[in-house]
C-alpha cells in the first residue's frame, strides 16, 4: 500500500504496537516504540528505516506497556526527545505502575524521562506534514490520535483498527463515561477526510467507513452487555502474558489468575468463580479462539508475539 512520501509503517506482531517512521530533510520521528522485551528488535528496526540517521523526536500516542516499553532505548541510542499526551505525563513523572496498567497486569516497562507533552488542537511537525493532535478517549482516557490533512492520513493508535478498537479499561474499573467517549472518538474519524489509516495493531487500511461499522458495532455490543468488555479484556490480558512468558504451567494458573490484579478484579467484580473456574474458563475460551493450546502440562500461545 503507497504512503505518503517520508512515512514508513513499521508492522510489528504482538506484543508490541506498531511504528510509524516520519522522515524529512528537515528532520526524524517515530511514533510509538513497542514492547520493553522487543527493544532491541524495535532498535534495529528503526535504524533500518533511517538508513543511518539520527532519531530526533520520539512521540507516544498514548503509555501503554506495548506503546512506550522502548522509550529508554531509543533514548539511549539517539538521544532523541520524547514527547508525550499531556494526560500522561503526570503517571509517567511518578511512574504509577498501577495506573499504567504495569504491576497491575502483570507487564512491564524501562522507566523514561520525557521533554515535553502536547494536547489536543496542538499541531506537530513531523516528516513532511503538519499532523493534528486529536483526542482519543475510550481505550486510555487520555490517549491522542494524529491526523495529517495534506496527504488525508491518521494515526490512529488504539482508537479505531481495521477490526475494532483497543480494549475499554476505563470502563470496568468505574469511569461511567467511558461508552460515551469511545462513540464520540469513532464521531470524530467519521467527521475527518481520511484515505489511509495507521492503526496501532495491524495493517495500515484505507476502507475507513468498514471499519467504523465494525467498531461501532462492537461498542455496540459492549453497551447492551458491559460483562462482555470484561471477559474480553481477561482473554486479551491472559494472552498478552502468554506471549511475554512462552507458556505457564497449567497446575499454577489458578494461583496466577488470582495473584494478578486486572484478572483477580475481573473475575470478582464480573464472574465472580473459584480461581480454579475462572482459570478453566480462560483455557477454553482461548482454546476455543485458537489463540493457545495445552503442551506437556503448559499453556503456550499459537499466535505470534
Amino acid at each position: 500500500m503507497a504512503l505518503p512520501r517520508g512515512v514508513t509503517v513499521l508492522e510489528r506482531g504482538w506484543l508490541s504496537s506498531n511504528n510509524v517512521v516520519l522522515q524529512s530533510a528537515a528532520g526524524t520521528a517515530v511514533v510509538d516504540s513497542g514492547y520493553v522485551t522487543h527493544a532491541d528488535q524495535t532498535l534495529a528496526l528503526i535504524d533500518q528505516a533511517l538508513r543511518g540517521r539520527r532519531l530526533d523526536r520520539l512521540v507516544n500516542t498514548h503509555c501503554h506497556s506495548d506503546h512506550m516499553g522502548g522509550n529508554a532505548a531509543l533514548r539511549r541510542r539517539h538521544g532523541c526527545r520524547i514527547s508525550l499526551p499531556v494526560g500522561e505525563a503526570p503517571l509517567i513523572e511518578r511512574w504509577d505502575e498501577e495506573a499504567l496498567l504495569l504491576s497491575y497486569a502483570d507487564q512491564r516497562a524501562e522507566r523514561f524521562t520525557f521533554d515535553d507533552t502536547f494536547a489536543p488542537g496542538d499541531v506537530l511537525r513531523l516528516g513532511d506534514f503538519d499532523w493534528q493532535v486529536l483526542a482519543a478517549p475510550g481505550h486510555d482516557p487520555h490517549a491522542t490520535m494524529l491526523y495529517a490533512p495534506e496527504p488525508r492520513v491518521l494515526v490512529s493508535g488504539d482508537a479505531l483498527w481495521e477490526n475494532g478498537f483497543g480494549v475499554l479499561f476505563p470502563q470496568m474499573f468505574g469511569r461511567a463515561t467511558t461508552f460515551a467517549e469511545t462513540r464520540a472518538t469513532l464521531d470524530s474519524i467519521a467527521a475527518l477526510d481520511v484515505d489511509t489509516v495507521i492503526p496501532g495493531h495491524g495493517a495500515v487500511f484505507t476502507d475507513v467507513a468498514a471499519a467504523l461499522d465494525r467498531a461501532y458495532s462492537r461498542l455496540h455490543g459492549f453497551e447492551e452487555d458491559p460483562g462482555r468488555i470484561a471477559r474480553h479484556c481477561a482473554k486479551v490480558m491472559l494472552t498478552f502474558s502468554l506471549l511475554e512468558h512462552r507458556r505457564l504451567p497449567l497446575a499454577d494458573l489458578p494461583a496466577y489468575v488470582e495473584r494478578v490484579p486486572i484478572l483477580r478484579d475481573i473475575n470478582h467484580r464480573y464472574l465472580v468463580m473459584a480461581p480454579e473456574a475462572f482459570a478453566e474458563w480462560l483455557v477454553h475460551e482461548l482454546e476455543r479462539a485458537r489463540a493457545v493450546k495445552r503442551e506437556g502440562g503448559d499453556l503456550v500461545p499459537l499466535v505470534a508475539a
